[in-house]
C-alpha cells in the first residue's frame, strides 16, 4: 500500500523478557522507497549506520529497502516527505514472518532432515554425517577451519571421478539468509539421489565442493537470538558493536570506492583490516590450497532474484564480461522457462546493485584466477525478504536447480571447464 506513513504501535524496540529470549521485530515494517539519484540512495543507506532504528534490507540504483523500528516511522515520513520520496509499504510487521517461519508440529519431524522447514546448525551438521556415512564412496568431508567462537565450519565434497572439473560452492556467509543453506543442503541431496539423466551428469561430470553455513557464529545467533543478525560475531576493539561483514573482509580492493563502510556498528563494516575474520580466513585459505581444482564459484545469498558477477570495486567491466553475462543469462532463461516463471536479472555487482568491495565472489576472480564467479541472489524481490516463507523452499530450489544446469553447460560450451590438473 501507498501513502501516508502511519505513527501508531510506538512500542519499545526490541523486547527482551529474559536473557534466553529471542529478540523480537513487533510491528517493525519494511519500506521500499524509490531514490532518483545515487544522492538519494546514500542518503537513505545512511539512516542503516544507526542499526537499533534502521536496517537495510536491499538497495539499487532504483529503490532501497529498509526495515523501520515502530518507534521512527515519524522520522522516516518526514524524510520522504522533504526529498519527496515515493514509498510503499513492503512488509507491514516483520515479527509476524518470522513468527510465520516457525516450525509447525506437521513440520517438526525430527527423525528426517527436509525442506519444508529451516534447521538450526546442528541439525545441518547431522545431515551431513549422514551423507557421510551413506555415501562414503562419492563424499569427503571438507574442514574449512574454525570460527571465532570454536565452531567447526564444515563441508563436503562430492566426486564420482578425481580429475573433474571443479565448482565451489560458499552459502550462508550472511547469517540472516536462511534459504541459502537450505538451497545447498537441497542440492546436495539432488547430486548425490536424483535419478534425472541431466542431474546424473551434472553431478558425475564435476567435483563439488559445498559449505552450507560458512557463517556459523552468526548463523546460530539468527537461530537463539536474532532471526535478522546478519554479521559475524568477533567482537571490534574500541567498539560496542559486535562483527563485521564477512562478504567485505577479502582481501581484493578491501575498502576501494565505498564499497564498504569503516563504522563498526555498521551492517558492511569491512572488519579492522582484510582477512580479520577467522572464517574469511579459513575460506581463503581452502581455496587457495585448491585454487587449481576450481572453474566456478557461486556464493549463494538472499535476496534480488539477481546473479552479480565480478566487478564489485568498479564500474569497468571485466575481460571476460561478455561470457560471463552469457553464461548468467542461460541460468536466467532456464529459471523462467519453470512453471514458477521466476525473473532473474543480471549484471555486474557494481552496475546492477552497489559498490561491494571484499566480497569473496571478487576475491576468487581476482587473486585465484577462477573465470567464472558469481553472487547469486535468490528469491524473493521484497515481500517477504530475508524471511522466505518454508512452502517457497523447494520451489526455490528447483528454480536453482535449474539454473545451476543451464550455467554450467553455457559455461562448458564456452571452454570454462577444462580439467585444471591432471591426476
Amino acid at each position: 500500500m501507498r501513502g501516508e506513513l502511519i505513527c501508531g504501535f510506538l512500542s519499545i524496540f526490541l523486547v527482551v523478557a529474559s536473557a534466553s529470549s529471542k529478540l523480537r521485530y513487533d510491528n517493525f515494517k519494511v519500506f521500499k522507497i524509490k531514490t532518483k539519484n545515487t544522492q538519494q540512495r546514500q542518503m537513505i543507506e545512511k539512516l542503516a549506520e544507526n542499526t537499533k532504528n534502521f536496517n537495510l534490507w536491499h538497495s539499487d540504483d532504483k529503490e532501497v529497502h529498509i526495515m523501520v523500528n515502530p518507534e521512527k516511522l515519524i522520522y522516516l515520513q518526514n524524510i520522504t516527505r522533504s526529498y519527496r520520496l515515493p514509498f510503499e509499504v513492503m512488509v507491514s510487521n516483520v515479527q509476524s514472518l518470522i513468527d510465520a517461519e516457525e516450525p509447525t508440529r506437521t513440520t517438526d519431524d525430527s527423525s528426517s532432515f527436509g525442506w519444508t522447514r529451516y534447521y538450526p546448525l546442528s541439525a545441518i551438521e547431522t545431515y551431513l554425517d549422514q551423507v557421510l556415512t551413506e555415501f562414503p564412496a562419492v563424499t569427503t568431508h571438507i574442514d574449512i577451519g574454525t570460527s571465532y567462537e570454536g565452531r567447526k565450519i564444515r563441508g563436503i565434497k562430492i566426486s564420482y571421478k578425481e580429475g573433474n572439473p571443479g565448482i565451489f560452492i560458499e552459502s550462508n556467509i550472511h547469517a540472516r539468509e536462511w534459504i541459502t543453506s537450505a538451497t545447498a543442503t537441497w542440492f546436495i541431496n539432488q547430486l548425490l539421489t536424483s535419478e534425472d539423466a541431466n542431474v546424473r551428469s551434472l553431478a558425475e561430470s564435476y567435483d563439488w565442493y559445498i559449505v552450507p553455513v560458512l557463517n556459523v557464529d552468526g548463523f546460530v545467533y539468527t537461530h537463539e537470538t536474532d532471526r535478522m543478525w546478519r554479521k559475524t560475531r568477533q567482537p571490534v576493539e574500541g567498539s560496542p558493536c559486535i562483527g563485521a561483514d564477512p562478504n567485505r573482509n577479502s582481501d581484493s580492493h578491501w575498502m576501494e570506492n565505498g564499497g564498504a563502510s569503516d563504522n563498526p556498528c555498521s551492517e558492511t563494516f569491512a572488519g579492522t583490516h582484510p582477512f580479520s575474520e577467522p572464517e574469511i580466513k579459513a575460506l581463503a585459505d581452502y581455496i587457495a590450497s585448491i585454487k587449481d581444482r576450481l572453474n566456478i564459484m557461486l556464493a549463494f545469498h538472499s535476496y534480488s532474484q539477481v546473479l552479480l558477477s565480478p566487478y564489485g570495486h568498479t564500474s569497468e567491466l571485466a575481460d571476460n564480461h561478455d561470457d560471463l553475462m552469457a553464461v548468467a543469462k542461460a541460468y536466467s532463461d532456464a529459471v523462467k522457462e519453470l512453471p514458477y516463471g521466476t525473473e532473474y536479472t543480471y549484471g555486474t555487482s557494481a552496475t546492477s546493485m552497489y559498490y561491494t568491495s571484499g566480497s569473496t565472489r571478487d576475491w576468487v576472480y581476482n587473486e585465484q584466477g577462477i573465470r567464472i564467479s558469481y553472487t547469486i541472489e535468490f528469491r524473493d524481490t521484497g515481500r517477504y525478504g530475508f524471511i522466505l516463507p518454508p512452502i517457497q523452499i523447494i520451489p526455490h530450489c528447483e528454480d536453482t536447480l535449474a539454473g545451476i544446469l543451464a550455467l554450467v553447460n553455457k559455461a562448458k560450451e564456452l571452454n570454462y571447464l577444462e580439467p585444471k590438473y591432471s591426476i
